[in-house]
């Protein structure tokens, strides 16, 4: 197992992205979300990936980001960038092209609207793996992608690139990643995709979690996969149950309109998103509001 792969364990946050009321990246808030999630425990941070809300980025301010976030982390924590699109030949340039400073690894997601097949899938990251410097985390994200890649093509894929070290595993199919999960080489892992499934994809033997609501909550689920990584299965449900509610919650509205709501309502950064997503409407706001009561967070 390499270095990298021992580190991407336990918590990641999928970082989001603060905007301004005037719709312009907040990078004081950045650095207030960095420190804030580092300083409670969390173990990898995912930057420029879904929920950074990035197809709605320049270039420039997906650099800009890139290096606020390097320059803060400061290698207290690894971080892993999002890197992918549904034209292969479009990342390999950029994978080609980038100096990756500060960057331990790529994540990179299963191509959107193409709706590639299986043998397509596998072509497009075994490119993408001969041409990285880095290492690569799938990402396999239906919901999102509208295509599904099979247990079959993710292990054949691991199989067969060294470079591939992992996948963050959101297709909801707890059969499907049982099957990776028993069938997987020994140095890969497997990273749950979903929070409401991080407990029981880590206890069929998953690492960890990239997490949308540990961008609010870092110090108690970064306890609950450590937790589970130690073997305390009953204390780690118990964090698990209290935070079931928002992990249903947050997503209603769509991702990251729910966390986002979160952190305005800790003074973490504006709720505030780009078009074409909006805030969470006022019903699920005040649901959301009334599990933060229940867990003893002021609003």
């Amino acid at each position: 197992m390499s270095m990298i792969q021992s580190k991407l364990k336990g918590m990641g946050v999928a970082f989001i992205t603060p905007f301004k009321a005037d719709d312009s990246v907040d990078y004081d808030a950045i650095v207030r979300l960095v420190d804030y999630q580092i300083t409670n425990g969390i173990d990898f941070l995912v930057i420029m990936a879904t929920t950074a809300e990035t197809p709605t980025l320049s270039e420039e301010e997906k650099l800009k980001i890139r290096e606020v976030v390097v320059d803060r982390v400061q290698g207290r924590v690894p971080i892993v960038l999002g890197v992918g699109g549904n034209n292969t030949h479009v990342v390999v340039e950029q994978l080609k092209k980038d100096e990756f400073k500060g960057i331990d690894a790529i994540l990179s997601t299963v191509p959107s609207y193409n709706k590639p097949n299986q043998e397509g899938l596998y072509q497009h990251f075994k490119t993408i793996a001969e041409a990285s410097p880095l290492p690569i985390v799938l990402y396999n994200v239906p919901g999102r992608t509208g295509t599904n890649m099979t247990a079959e093509t993710t292990l054949r894929l691991a199989k067969e690139f060294h470079n591939i070290i992992a996948i963050k595993e959101a297709s909801g199919n707890v059969s499907q990643i049982d099957e990776i999960l028993r069938k997987k080489p020994v140095a890969f892992q497997v990273l749950s995709g979903d929070d409401s499934l991080t407990y029981p994809l880590m206890a069929l033997g998953a690492v960890g979690v990239v997490s949308v609501l540990g961008n609010a909550f870092p110090k108690e689920l970064s306890k609950m996969t450590h937790l589970i990584l130690e073997g305390d299965y009953n204390n780690a449900r118990i964090i698990h149950h209290q935070y079931s509610d928002l992990f249903k919650l947050i997503f209603i509205d769509g991702s990251p309109a729910g966390v986002k709501s979160i952190l305005s309502i800790m003074g973490l950064c504006d709720n505030k998103l780009r078009l074409p997503l909006v805030p969470i409407s006022a019903e699920v706001f005040r649901e959301i509001r009334e599990a933060l009561h229940k867990l003893h967070v002021k609003c």
